[in-house]
């Protein structure tokens, strides 16, 4: 009877390890997908698992854009943020290692002298020598170190998400980067060449002017309109001096050693599959990272809870002891002993109600950062569907106008030569002219952009 009693806190240790089990989570709190995107009704979407470890290839190649190829690479190998990410899961591998060791046996040796009186010596003061070794082991009775383990290592699979994040958005930015870029150049050198034509129109103007076939009211005009186009040139150069800047920081290069060449864009306009699998949307690293993050703050309030129960403890040590030096590694002069020691909190003023409470907190927070990562990821591929379908419809709106306006600009220019028409009216045309053939440019440049973002918002290239 004496052995049962002995046995009946750990006894009672094990049964009730049951409760320090964390809470689970509530999937109503959760938003539910719709069966399809309100921008895409052709593309059905349900519910599926992350895969945000999926192998995505080099979706940027479907641009066919050997620079934009070269850049991506570079950025792989030189960006800062890619860098840090991958600092992170390194230290999050560590500190799982760390957790894990835990729950394996202790072991270590030491060495020791120590001088004082002793009652078993008559009060004398004596010299003591030690030399062994010790270990412990700690019984998991509530699973306080699992769920520790568990939890560290859904962070690494956190940072592991992240990491994969980080090389996304890294790819994205420099696909925008370059396409804006090289749009950029387009609308560069068509502001150029119209400043070009403004300077023979001007050149014309004053001999027709010295010959007094038109006012100096004419030659002001044209000059104020070289002038204007002339200064967005400049801004245009300003512009496109910032992009190559920022372009060289994504690349982790130095600014003042980076350039890009102007050239004609090359890559092609891709057209992403309307069916896009269901699975697609899961394979977001951020979303993988925020649920993988609530996890982790699920196990630790199990963590928490387990401070309130029992602990078991086992020793062991051996070695020896003596009082002579010379006799500290004789067989007589042998010690060991084993024990168990199982630790029953009582008061601690407090502190484990704040632990879980606290832990408690995390959870929650953890829960609504996924809940909101969902709908950020849902609003983000909404976004980019609605731009492609607008911007389809404004490129056919903007080619009308180009073409409507290069039209107008002819006819003024015949009517003007033949007198029909003052100057004041052709330039109102020209104008005109280059403003819609800037926007075309611009809305072109914005569905390539929207493309990338498409397929950032996808969490990468599909299948």
């Amino acid at each position: 009877m004496k052995s049962i009693h002995t046995l009946a806190p750990l006894l009672a240790a094990l049964v009730i390890a049951g409760c320090a089990t964390p809470p689970a989570i509530d999937e109503n709190a959760l938003p539910k997908p719709a069966a399809a995107f309100r921008e895409d009704a052709a593309a059905h979407w349900t519910v599926a698992p992350p895969a945000e470890a999926q192998e995505r290839g080099a979706w940027w190649r479907v641009f066919k854009d050997p620079v934009l190829d070269d850049l991506v690479d570079r950025a792989a190998q030189g960006n800062d943020d890619v860098r840090v990410a991958a600092a992170r899961v390194m230290q999050a591998r560590a500190l799982l290692r760390a957790t894990d060791a835990d729950r394996l046996p202790q072991a270590g040796a030491g060495v020791g002298a120590s001088r004082g009186a002793l009652p078993l010596y008559g009060g004398a003061v004596n010299s003591t020598y030690t030399a062994g070794v010790s270990a412990s082991y700690e019984v998991d009775l509530v699973g306080r170190l699992a769920r520790a383990s568990d939890a560290a290592q859904l962070d690494l699979q956190s940072r592991e998400a992240l990491l994969q994040n980080a090389r996304l958005l890294v790819q994205a930015d420099v696909a925008q980067a370059y396409l804006s870029l090289r749009f950029l150049d387009a609308e560069r050198r068509l502001v150029r060449d119209t400043v070009l034509a403004y300077g023979d129109t001007l050149r014309l103007t004053e001999r027709r002017r010295q010959a007094g076939d038109v006012a100096a009211l004419d030659v002001a005009r044209v000059r104020a309109e070289a002038s204007s186009t002339e200064a967005d040139a400049y801004a245009l150069d300003r512009q496109r001096s910032a992009l190559e800047h920022a372009l060289a920081v994504l690349l982790g290069e130095n600014a003042s050693t980076f350039t890009l060449p102007e050239a004609d864009l090359v890559a092609a306009l891709p057209a992403i599959p309307p069916g896009v699998p269901s699975t697609v949307l899961a394979r977001r690293p951020d979303v993988a990272a925020a649920q993988r993050s609530m996890l982790a703050a699920q196990q630790r309030v199990g963590v928490a809870q387990a401070a309130w129960f029992p602990s078991l403890a086992l020793t062991a040590n051996g070695g020896f002891a003596s009082t002579d030096l010379g006799d500290l590694f004789k067989w007589s002069a042998r010690t060991w002993s084993v024990g168990a020691l199982l630790s029953v909190p009582l008061f601690d003023g407090g502190r484990r109600r704040a632990g879980v409470e606290n832990a408690q907190g995390e959870l929650d927070a953890a829960l609504a950062q996924y809940r909101q990562q969902i709908l950020v990821a849902f609003q983000d591929v909404e976004d980019q569907l609605s731009a492609l379908r607008y911007l389809s419809q404004q490129s056919g709106a903007q080619a009308d106008a180009v073409e409507s306006a290069s039209r107008a600009t002819s006819l003024s220019a015949v009517r003007y030569r033949e007198g029909y028409v003052s100057q004041l009216e052709l330039l109102d045309a020209q104008r005109s002219e280059l403003r819609d053939r800037r926007g075309a440019v611009q809305v072109q440049a914005a569905q390539y952009l929207a493309t990338v973002g498409l397929v950032r918002a996808l969490g990468g290239g599909w299948g």
